[in-house]
């Protein structure tokens, strides 16, 4: 396994005290390796960077969401209102309530709506957890299946081997570890390689397709995909046609409108050099926005002023 690199410094008063390690890697229009650092070859988790091609597989399946829907489906999203709504509409549409999620209970993931809960003395709920979209989406292809509901998350159950064949046809690539994610449900590796390519393929996916609409549901409505006031929205609602999700240990895949994809993983998981990486990753690819600079500016503070910052060494 080839070793991370340093992908980030961690600048103070024109000081550097610190690092973030990592991989990353870009393809061009045509699918074709552009550059890369570190490991992008070996297999690992991409967390909840695969929702898209999870729920592709789905699709496959007869799953029919409005788009809006189909993008909480694939989402991480913050726990807001009208993504809490949108969860139980999932499931209202199979004749279920959030009592059939299995998703372990929890408060929103989003650190502002998570104060907002603990003020208004909310419990932790299945519902609430970040993935809860997911859960009813694959709830829902059960049912639209007659498959067993109880045993959804075993990776025995046609919704998992489904949307297993779903991730090695996208990212071209065999399963080769499963785990259990976060959230219960099974999680499969993939190269980052893969991901670049996955979201390559969802870019450039074939108008009608089940993969276009799974594109098309993430450009429509990027804050049910993660969350209205998240740097993933962000970007994609400033960048026409691009596509995008990140996940836990500080994975993050965006493709572009014609194909260009860049797919990362911050080694040590921390969520702060994330959009960093990204922002100067698209830069390489030629992308000059406004909005890298905001999702891109990462800020340390000393007694309470600014002082240093987060800054890419791609």
């Amino acid at each position: 396994m080839t070793a991370p690199v340093v992908v980030a410094d961690v600048v103070r008063s024109g000081f550097v005290e610190g690092h973030h390690y990592g991989s990353v890697v870009a393809l061009g229009p045509d699918g074709a390796l552009l550059w890369s650092v570190g490991d992008v070859t070996s297999p690992m988790f991409p967390r909840s960077c695969n929702k898209p091609f999870q729920a592709v597989g789905m699709l496959r399946c007869g799953l029919d969401l409005p788009p809006e829907l189909l993008a909480l489906a694939a989402a991480s999203h913050s726990g807001e209102d009208f993504q809490i709504e949108g969860v139980r509409r999932i499931l209202a549409g199979a004749g279920l309530d959030e009592s059939a999620l299995q998703t372990p209970p929890d408060l929103p993931v989003e650190d502002w709506m998570r104060e907002e809960a603990v003020r208004a003395g909310t419990e932790r709920s299945p519902i609430l957890m970040n993935c809860s979209g997911k859960h009813a989406a694959m709830l829902a292809t059960a049912i639209v299946n007659g498959w067993d509901i109880a045993t959804y998350r075993d990776p025995d159950h046609p919704v998992q081997q489904a949307i297993r064949g779903a991730i090695e046809d996208l990212t071209d690539e065999p399963v080769q570890a499963v785990a259990v994610d976060g959230c219960g449900a099974p999680l499969l590796s993939m190269s980052l390689t893969g991901l670049a390519r996955g979201f390559h393929r969802l870019a450039l996916a074939r108008p009608g397709s089940n993969e276009h609409r799974m594109a098309s549901a993430y450009r429509e409505f990027p804050e049910y995909a993660s969350g209205s006031r998240r740097d993933e929205a962000r970007l994609l609602r400033a960048l026409p046609g691009a596509i995008g999700k990140a996940g836990a240990e500080a994975c993050y895949a965006v493709a572009l409108a014609d194909g260009r994809s860049v797919a990362l993983k911050i080694d040590d998981g921390g969520t702060r050099a994330r959009p960093v990486v990204m922002a100067e990753a698209l830069r390489r690819l030629g992308v000059d926005h406004p909005v890298l600079d905001d999702i891109g500016t990462v800020v340390l503070l000393g007694g309470g002023q600014p002082v240093g910052q987060i800054s890419p060494t791609l």
